[in-house]
């Protein structure tokens, strides 16, 4: 009897009429089968039929406008900023208003750059001289191996020592075969360091024949000079000679005044191209002179390793999930990433399109002419459509040039990026979409020779707004775009007196002019009259300075970033 219930509770039937409702379902499931078994070749003949149909009006109908939420991969798609008519938010002709010039910052002819030894620096003079030699591989990208080549030049003033002209990378990601000599003047860097480092093209052949017992070394990131004077200073009293191997970031970035000026003189003076570089730079520059009085120079990363390493999602499908996921394995040290996080944390380099709006936003109009220094770009160019729709004034040295006079450099990465390097130097606003080397030392360039407007996105602000700008007015826009980079722009004091890297913010080579210092004593007295109190003014001016939580300071990779 207990069975019986336990089968009327599994099946809720009697168990006499189970064998009646199977052979019910039965039946049914045969007429089924039956039908669909005659309906078959008609449903196939009308899926054909309308398959193909579908197929000769995709040649005759135009593409679909597709509103810019993600990479799109069909090159006739095109693309208009105002495409949705339900959104009042609508991209003007001009770039809108603007509360500053776009041009240059008022408050810069207030500051100059100053590098020049003082007299309590030591010059070479009056040091005593050593047989000891230091040997430089370096590492990255043409930017990273330059913070390496400037690093060494201090390492090798503190340990008293003799440079070598440095080894560049020739084996990372960007297989470049050039040496120092290709890219830089090399006579020029070694006479124009002569008061402060003994430099020297080669080892003397009497050093060179210790090498073949010799081990390079690897010294700690960030390390200072009593971490020198440590760990690399009694190896080289003993071999009279020491390899230094992964040389990126490997002095602190904390030094005193007279070792932060060095590093000025290395960076701004010494380190300068080869003329064949030089002459081609100007040219591209030169080109863009005649297009404009006034150009912006972008340099945009947005390669796809670059987006792999970054963990952020751009809105290509699975098909990018799937290709970015297998680069991003490379580095067995990364986690799985959470975009939406990395995005609120303002770590997503900023997409073409949001470059383009940002730069309306700021006041740029469409007429503007806009230089692009980028590698491979993500989707091609679908992805700089709505860069190029923003701004159709759109240039590239390929663009620029023709490929004869293109061809000694085209197939080197770092020349080509020297060639980029130049022509942002000289662009009267600068803007970028990264945090990267490049971008980090054009700024502090930027800032060391006159403080030229210099855009970095303020992207844990700007990515609210980007999200919901289809909300709201292209006036509510500007302005959050505008109140949002105050702080980004280039401006002196944005940055406080050791924040970041001095790359980026070299305080100790930019002095004040007697003017500046008048107005400093006179914002002082009225800095909490005028300003809202909460937030932290500069000495001069009302700049707020940049909050650190806006800024990402995360430690960043040394090949992805280093263009």
């Amino acid at each position: 009897m207990a069975s019986l219930k336990l089968k009327k509770r599994d099946y809720g039937v009697e168990p006499d009429k189970k064998k009646l409702a199977i052979a019910g379902i039965r039946h049914q499931l045969l007429l089924l089968l039956r039908r669909r078994h005659r309906l078959f070749p008609l449903v196939s003949a009308v899926s054909g039929c309308l398959l193909l149909l579908l197929f000769s009006f995709s040649f005759v109908s135009p593409p679909p406008l597709i509103h810019r939420t993600q990479i799109r991969r069909n090159n006739k798609v095109a693309f208009e900023p105002n495409s949705d008519p339900t959104s009042p938010f609508r991209v003007p002709e001009n770039g809108g208003r603007s509360d500053r010039h776009l041009w240059s910052s008022k408050l810069s002819n207030l500051y100059y750059g100053c590098s020049n030894a003082t007299d309590s620096f030591q010059a070479l003079d009056k040091r005593s001289q050593t047989d000891r030699y230091i040997l430089i591989a370096t590492s990255g990208g043409l930017n990273q191996q330059r913070t390496g080549i400037i690093d060494a030049v201090v390492a090798a003033y503190i340990l008293n020592a003799t440079l070598v002209i440095p080894k560049l990378d020739q084996k990372s990601y960007w297989k470049d075969s050039s040496n120092f000599e290709e890219i830089f003047d090399v006579d020029w860097f070694i006479s124009h360091l002569s008061k402060d480092v003994k430099i020297i093209k080669e080892l003397p052949k009497e050093v060179e024949s210790r090498l073949a017992s010799l081990q390079s070394m690897r010294v700690p990131r960030k390390c200072t000079p009593s971490c020198y004077l440590q760990r690399v200073l009694p190896i080289l009293k003993k071999k009279h000679v020491v390899q230094l191997s992964k040389f990126d970031y490997r002095l602190s970035n904390k030094l005193d005044t007279e070792l932060q000026k060095l590093r000025c003189r290395v960076n701004y003076h010494a380190v300068r191209y080869t003329d064949s570089i030089n002459k081609m730079g100007k040219l591209l520059v030169d080109r863009m002179r005649k297009k404009a009085k006034y150009f912006v120079a972008l340099h945009l990363r947005f390669e796809p390793d670059m987006l792999a390493f970054s963990g952020c999602y751009y809105g290509g499908g699975q098909k990018e999930i799937l290709e970015l996921g297998a680069m991003r394995r490379r580095w067995k040290t990364l986690h799985a990433a959470n975009p939406d996080k990395v995005r609120r944390g303002g770590r997503c380099p900023l997409t073409p399109e949001e470059i383009g709006l940002m730069l309306r936003g700021l006041g740029f109009g469409r007429d503007v002419h806009l230089y692009v220094a980028s590698g491979e770009v993500y989707g091609g160019e679908d992805t700089l459509a709505p860069l190029r729709a923003l701004f159709p004034n759109l240039h590239t040295k390929e663009t620029l040039t023709s490929k004869k006079e293109l061809a000694p450099f085209a197939q080197f990465s770092s020349r080509m990026a020297a060639l980029d390097f130049i022509v942002c130097d000289e662009s009267d606003a600068f803007v970028t979409n990264n945090n990267g080397n490049m971008a980090r030392i054009l700024a502090g360039r930027r800032r060391y020779l006159g403080h030229k407007v210099t855009i970095r996105p303020n992207a844990k602000k700007l990515y609210k707004i980007f999200t919901n700008r289809h909300n709201m007015t292209w006036d509510d826009f500007s302005s959050k775009v505008q109140k949002y980079q105050t702080g980004f722009m280039g401006e002196p004091d944005e940055m406080k007196p050791g924040e970041g890297e001095f790359h980026e913010n070299p305080t100790s080579c930019i002095c004040r002019t007697s003017e500046a210092k008048r107005l400093n004593e006179k914002a002082k007295h009225l800095k909490e009259d005028e300003h809202d109190s909460s937030l932290e003014y500069s000495d001069i001016g009302n700049v707020p300075i940049a909050s650190r939580n806006d800024l990402d300071q995360s430690e960043v990779d040394e090949e992805i970033f280093s263009y």
